[in-house]
């Protein structure tokens, strides 16, 4: 009912509105937006020209804003569903319905030239070779639309951070910024002429606890970024370094139950605003492996150590322009987390082991802390337990990227364009480890680690199920290289037929080729111990399977745009778009047979609407998707272990979006972004292994087979996807007061009901998160800025637990679960000042 409510009042209220702004076009001047991202043309275009959905967060928005993640910029997006409770990386978003995780199918820029080729890399997103700086001057973000005609793995869309350069005059800012969970930061760039050459220099520090606390600094780093340029007659040049040091924290799910109304809750002992499962006991430990001690570091967290060169130059001649951007960037990346499972009762974890030790006399066990004093079920408040996991992936990136393009605006027969053909080449080198083990900790804020020891009838101990609070060693094992080198060719053109009717075509070809190798792996006994925590270890046998696999697509655009008036106009476009295998599919598996070329059908029409006092740009969207699989690693509780599976459906997805700033008056404006979709399974059929009882099947519709299970089957066929709401909205009314020395927001986010599982069977509940923000300009060099953000600490549930199960989730229907809520209230506090 919200959802078509929405649909038709904006639809109706455009409708109303656009003869009216037609009509007076000629009287009002038109607000000035240009576009660089998702087209090739020569002359410049403004947002309200173009023929695809474009969203502009300016340097005001980002002063005003101050995202501390490139998740929390694209929140201003309709269409993109975003959870930025994670931290600084790894989140995951969704564009348009499209149910592909992470950066796999939206591609992240910097200039024009993508930031890591594959967005999607196993544990290596895109957004953790990224951070936010002053150094950032706008970003643009594309939904759809001809995204995968200039971009590789972006079939659902390209968002561009555009840098500063250096100008023909000296200027620059700098910013010190505070907050009350232990942030400091400061922020400064300044640039201009030298020697005749534009330049510019800048970066950031920062340091903090984090909003949910760990015992150690969460955040610590930062980056710099320097850039030198010159405009010939006939051409010009940028080169620009950058270098990245810097460990973030990365939030994982933490246990929660349900309070008398169903809503989301603390359990006794943590709480779900700022608790977190990571803290010293787990901070810094020792996995046994086959090869010797592997340590494991947790405080470095998301460790990132990045150089990047970038070269972009442009030479004019005889009416053709002919530009190349360049982009190397060499990655040492350290991933180190505890990533938790399912709670459960100490006593109902003790039972779980017991049939192991039975052969030594076990009949009972107990729990203990590492210093030996037992564990009850008051130790902790909840007396629940939980086997976690410790993971590090150790990964190194390497690749060089270069886009060439020529370019020419012609006339014939009196009709305009602006043609484009280019050379697409990116190599990429890999190296990935692994290594994992499971500890059993109890449920608290900074969960310290437990022994489980088994008694024999008479109270002794005669069995150690653990070691220093690890109950497997070897829970992951990975020893992995490859390498990737992709081709690409493209060609667009921007035909324009009449002053008002543009047609917009383009297409792209492009091949990847990979190689490398991967350690095969085997479970030994590691014989180190005499505890069972080393019976099960996954070590690799010296033994490696090789990769030499293939991969092309193509995709195709084309739209309609007509502008009514300078400020009015209206668009259609159809893409079929594509999305390749990636080395990330097979660099640990390089047998895999599931990864294939992924073809996607796009539709969108919109209507555009830039004035003085309103900008509203009102899109329609389908997204068709035949060949998406859908993959699970879920936990398995009674094995201490993970379980995959993957098998391929489709999906579909239609809806509306609405971005949209009305300014009435000079002191109070109010923009909008809103999305409402319908994003839905197709032709998935899911089989589930189940257990006999007394040698038949439970169900009579269960397939039987041979052994100890039975087959069940489920059509997920209609069933909503995972994690994509229905309806997000985010509305910011703004006060100028002061003749616009003074600025207060307020910023008012709504998320739909989710789903974690495609059965639909466990709810992630719908939520509405309160920011405010505030800037005051003491004089014209120097501002004040004020931030708060998630006012009523709403515990507002961004993910379900992906390691219960994607299909079914183990979790349906639990008094507790794991889920990863908003962060906690915080408050912020900045001054920035510009010379």
């Amino acid at each position: 009912m919200k959802s078509a409510l929405f649909a038709a009042a904006a639809a109706s209220a455009l409708a109303f509105a656009l003869p009216a702004f037609a009509a007076e076009a000629d009287d009002t001047s038109t607000v000035e937006e240009l576009v660089v991202t998702g087209r090739a043309g020569v002359e410049a275009q403004k947002k309200v020209e173009a023929s695809y959905a474009i969203t502009a967060v300016t340097e005001e928005k980002l002063h005003m804003q101050a995202p501390v993640s490139v998740a929390e910029v694209l929140k201003n997006v309709p269409g993109y569903w975003v959870e930025a409770s994670g931290g600084v990386g790894g989140a995951n978003i969704r564009a348009r319905g499209i149910p592909i995780e992470g950066y796999a199918a939206v591609g992240l820029q910097e200039d024009g030239l993508p930031i890591q080729h594959d967005g999607g890399l196993g544990f290596l997103n895109t957004d953790f070779s990224f951070r936010m700086d002053e150094t950032v001057n706008r970003v643009e973000v594309v939904r759809g639309g001809p995204s995968s005609i200039f971009a590789s793995y972006a079939p659902a869309g390209v968002v561009n951070f555009i840098t500063r350069k250096g100008s023909d005059h000296f200027e620059g800012v700098a910013k010190a910024e505070v907050g009350d969970y232990g942030l400091w930061r400061g922020d400064a760039w300044v640039g201009g002429p030298i020697a005749g050459f534009r330049a510019g220099i800048g970066g950031f520090y920062r340091q903090d606890d984090g909003v949910r606390d760990p015992g150690w600094k969460a955040n610590k780093g930062g980056q710099i970024r320097a850039s030198i340029g010159r405009d010939f007659e006939a051409g010009g040049f940028d080169f620009d370094v950058k270098h990245i040091a810097d460990k973030s924290q990365f939030y994982l799910g933490i246990p929660l139950t349900n309070d008398a109304n169903g809503d989301p809750t603390d359990l006794p002992g943590f709480d779900a605003n700022y608790g977190t499962l990571a803290g010293p006991d787990t901070a810094h430990l020792i996995q046994r492996t086959s090869r010797g001690d592997k340590p494991f570091d947790q405080t470095r967290g998301s460790d990132v150590d990045l150089t990047q060169y970038t070269l972009k130059a442009h030479v004019d001649f005889a009416g053709w322009t002919l530009s190349n951007g360049f982009r190397y960037h060499d990655t040492d990346f350290t991933r180190a987390a505890l990533f938790p499972n399912t709670p459960v009762a100490g006593a109902a974890r003790i039972n779980q082991d017991l049939a192991r030790g039975a052969a030594l006399g076990v009949v009972s066990g107990r729990l203990t802390y590492l210093d030996g004093t037992p564990f009850t079920a008051t130790s902790n408040g909840n007396g629940l337990v939980m086997d976690a996991f410790v993971r590090q992936q150790d990964i190194t990136l390497k690749e060089w990227i270069d886009d060439v393009r020529l370019q020419r605006k012609f006339d014939i027969g009196g009709q305009t364009h602006d043609f484009t053909a280019g050379f697409y080449f990116a190599k990429a080198d890999e190296t990935f480890r692994q290594q994992g083990s499971a500890v059993l900790i109890d449920v608290q804020d900074n969960a310290r680690l437990l022994n489980l020891q088994g008694l024999n009838a008479a109270g002794a101990v005669v069995a150690n199920f653990t070691e220093n609070g690890f109950s497997r060693y070897g829970t992951q094992f990975n020893n992995a290289e490859g390498s990737s080198k992709s081709y690409a060719f493209y060609v667009a053109d921007e035909w324009q037929v009449t002053e008002q009717l543009r047609i917009d075509l383009g297409a792209r070809w492009e091949k990847i080729e990979m190689s490398g190798r991967n350690e095969r792996s085997s479970t030994i006994n590691l014989g180190q111990t005499p505890s069972f925590a080393d019976d099960q270890a996954i070590s690799g046998t010296g033994v490696f399977d090789a990769l030499d696999r293939s991969f092309d697509g193509w995709s195709g655009t084309v739209a309609v745009n007509y502008q009514f008036q300078p400020d009015v106009g209206a668009y259609a476009r159809y893409t079929r778009a594509f999305r390749l295998p990636s080395l990330g599919d097979f660099i640990t598996n390089p047998t895999n047979t599931a990864p294939r070329t992924q073809k996607f059908d796009l539709a969108e029409a919109g209507i555009k609407v830039q004035r003085e006092k309103i900008s509203a740009y009102l899109t329609g969207f389908y997204s068709k998707f035949d060949s998406q699989s859908f993959s699970e690693t879920r936990y398995d509780q009674a094995t201490n272990s993970y379980i995959s599976t993957t098998q391929f459906g489709a999906s579909r997805a239609f809806g509306f979006e609405l971005e949209s700033t009305f300014r009435p008056v000079e002191v109070f404006d109010v923009q909008v972004a809103a999305t409402v979709q319908n994003s839905e399974v197709k032709d998935l059929i899911f089989n589930q292994s189940v257990a006999k009882v007394a040698g038949a099947c439970p169900l009579p519709t269960d397939t039987i087979t041979a052994g100890a299970n039975c087959l069940r089957r489920f059509d997920f066929d209609g069933h909503q996807q995972v994690r994509t709401p229905k309806v997000s909205l985010r509305v910011t009314p703004g006060l100028n007061l002061l003749d616009g020395r003074l600025r207060i927001e307020g910023d008012l986010q709504y998320f739909g009901k989710r789903f974690s599982d495609l059965a639909n069977l466990t709810v992630i509940p719908d939520y509405y998160l309160l920011n405010a923000q505030v800037r005051f300009n003491v004089t014209d060099t120097l501002t004040l800025y004020a931030y708060g953000t998630n006012l009523t600490n709403e515990i507002g549930l961004t993910e379900g637990n992906p390691r219960a199960g994607q299909f079914i989730s183990s979790e349906a229907g639990s008094q507790f679960y794991l889920a990863r809520p908003e962060l906690g209230r915080t408050f912020r506090a900045a001054v920035l000042y510009r010379f």
